[in-house]
């Protein structure tokens, strides 16, 4: 059952973002990539206050992904990139952005704390970090 509303639109956006932010990563890391998506749509908190729609998560500004905020938000999307985005959007969630709200790529090591939130764990070279289950249940 999807966690997330399913259109076209929304799936076709989630696609781009993940291809965009994590192509490199891997189809696991893509869909880390899409569970952090995901998860700022039905968290309604912290940042992600109002978020409704991947589209809304996808565009959101300021506090978006960088992909739409520096511009290498323009590929189209693969075959591949939406099922990987309709599975997120089904509700499957991958270790460890299972309930993280953010991630990024350091120079070194993930360092325990991002912006007062905890890490998660690392995959490759991205570092996910996951809120307190008390700040936002929805994702958890």
């Amino acid at each position: 059952m999807a966690v997330v509303p399913i259109t076209d639109e929304g799936t076709d956006l989630l696609a781009r973002l993940i291809r965009a932010e994590a192509e490199g990563e891997g189809q696991l890391g893509m869909l880390m990539v899409g569970n952090v998506g995901v998860n700022r749509v039905i968290s309604n908190c912290l940042d992600f206050k109002g978020i409704r729609s991947i589209r809304d998560m996808v565009f959101q500004s300021p506090g978006g992904f960088e992909a739409t905020q520096k511009g290498y938000f323009y590929q189209r999307a693969r075959d591949i990139d939406k099922n990987l985005a309709q599975r997120v959007m089904n509700g499957q969630r991958f270790h460890p952005a299972t309930n993280a709200l953010w991630f990024f790529k350091p120079e070194g090591n993930c360092p325990a704390q991002w912006y007062d939130q905890w890490n998660s764990g690392r995959f490759k070279s991205h570092c996910f970090y996951a809120p307190l289950q008390s700040v936002c249940p929805a994702v958890f």
